[in-house]
């Protein structure tokens, strides 16, 4: 009797061992669970706070797609990425158009530029555009092209801003010219109209109203749109 009741306690024993081995086994299993899951949201978490990568260029692209241009006639310095919102850096976008590949449009409404490419795809630049009251909207063309053009201001702008007046003879390039390294000047039915895309030097300016109907890219920017645009391309540019 002992025996058998020692045999019938082990089993117990055994029994209890077993479920508790089974609780403890199930308890580890759940652990694990939620630590892999912890550690999901934790990453997860990391990658809002800004270690996932994104669509968009990184800080480190954007430090050497907008870095100095030391080969050109005036040395254009390095582009202080910290004061251009990450959105108006350069990329590769989708845009659907009937326009033809090489075709520019203007997006004032949202401060971009596109160059249409192949395939349904676009380059997009960020811009600054003209500022209420100066804006303008319709199809023109590339009628010349200039590089450290000479910047005149027209009569208009000297009767607005007298101090323009000492160039009213005109404005030789330079880094100091608002005209800067590139310049697209628009035509509409063989006539000038005074409208360019250009190249700024200001940073700060991209994603802003500022100008007298103009629009301008980074110098960078202007420069990359500049080689692959021909005489006679076609610019859309549309309401805002």
């Amino acid at each position: 009797m002992i025996m058998n009741g020692g045999n019938a306690a082990n089993g117990e024993d055994a029994g209890r061992l077993d479920a508790s081995a089974r609780l403890r086994l199930q308890a580890g299993l759940l652990h694990r669970r939620a630590f892999l899951a912890g550690s999901a949201a934790s990453l997860g978490a990391l990658g809002l706070a800004g270690c996932a990568t994104t669509d968009g260029m990184s800080l480190a692209e954007a430090q050497k797609v907008y870095g100095p241009v030391p080969q050109e006639k005036f040395p254009i310095p390095a582009v202080d990425v910290s004061k251009v919102d990450p959105k108006y850096f350069r990329r590769t976008v989708r845009y659907e158009t009937k326009e033809a590949p090489g075709t520019i449009i203007v997006d004032p409404g949202n401060y971009y530029v596109y160059r249409i490419e192949e395939d349904g795809a676009a380059t997009r630049y960020g811009a600054n555009v003209g500022r209420d009251g100066f804006r303008w909207n319709g199809d023109a063309y590339v009628g010349r092209k200039s590089e450290w053009a000479t910047w005149t201001p027209p009569k208009e702008m000297i009767k607005r801003q007298p101090e323009a007046a000492k160039y009213a003879r005109g404005m030789p390039g330079g880094l100091d010219n608002p005209l800067g390294a590139r310049t697209l000047h628009l035509y509409q039915n063989g006539v000038y109209t005074l409208y360019t895309i250009y190249a700024s030097s200001d940073p700060e300016s991209i994603g802003s109203g500022i100008t007298s109907g103009c629009v301008g890219l980074l110098s960078q920017d202007m420069i990359h749109l500049y080689d692959r645009t021909p005489v006679k391309t076609k610019v859309v540019v549309l309401p805002a």
